[in-house]
């Protein structure tokens, strides 16, 4: 029987809902870094005794230090039924972060146009008719506040490059363990989380809606 270290939330012959940890690759980089893409197909192969290659699609991704829900497609027309639901906005994405400070009120919105730097693999705040700039929307709710950080759940409205990470960091409110948009250091892990995924099955067309518990490390286990 296939076994990995992260749960699967819910397989059939069409999907497979798992939770990615932080740390992890979505798909291989070209190193030798662990990554889903490649242990969910091992998984695949051992339990049902797949012979030669196994289809896995990739139709979404969290970044490395990003840990929460993700479905990969096992056939490739669910691939291309589900690309097709997240492009018609039908994908519906709740994630969880902490960040340093406490937010002026306990819900609101944010809308920005965002330029990505391929090269430094970063992106920043612009004005509006910035070549290459793109809208990026969400809204939030603060959920708890401790020790001069905020629980707060987010709604992506779009699904820009680092767009929780740079939006909240731009108002001066930097995710807890982000090195990069904010002032982290040592070893603490970015503290945001994909807690929901919901979109309609790929076949069935039912709306499936899957979530997973808060991760139990800090600065989440302050909450």
């Amino acid at each position: 029987m296939g076994t990995v270290d992260f749960p699967i939330l819910y397989e059939d012959n069409h999907i497979i809902v798992t939770v990615k940890p932080a740390g992890v690759l979505s798909q291989a980089d070209g190193t030798d870094a662990p990554d889903m893409l490649t242990m969910l197909k091992a998984y695949i192969k051992e339990k049902y005794e797949k012979p030669g290659e196994v289809f896995l699609g990739l139709v979404h991704r969290l970044d490395r230090p990003t840990a929460g829900v993700m479905v990969f497609a096992r056939t490739s027309k669910s691939a291309t039924r589900l690309s097709e639901s997240i492009k018609k906005g039908r994908f519906d994405k709740t994630y969880f972060c902490v960040i340093q400070g406490v937010l002026p009120g306990l819900q609101g919105s944010m809308t920005d146009w965002l330029v990505k730097d391929e090269a430094e693999v970063k992106s920043s705040v612009a004005q509006e008719n910035t070549p290459g700039a793109k809208k990026a929307a969400l809204s939030y709710r603060v959920i708890s506040e401790a020790n001069g950080f905020s629980l707060v759940e987010v709604k992506l409205l779009t699904g820009r490059h680092h767009q929780i990470r740079v939006q909240f960091a731009h108002r001066g409110y930097p995710l807890v363990g982000d090195h990069k948009y904010g002032n982290a250091t040592g070893k603490t892990d970015l503290a945001l989380f994909a807690a929901s995924l919901s979109f309609p099955h790929p076949t069935t067309k039912e709306t499936l809606v899957f979530t997973a518990p808060l991760p139990n490390f800090y600065p989440f286990n302050l909450f």
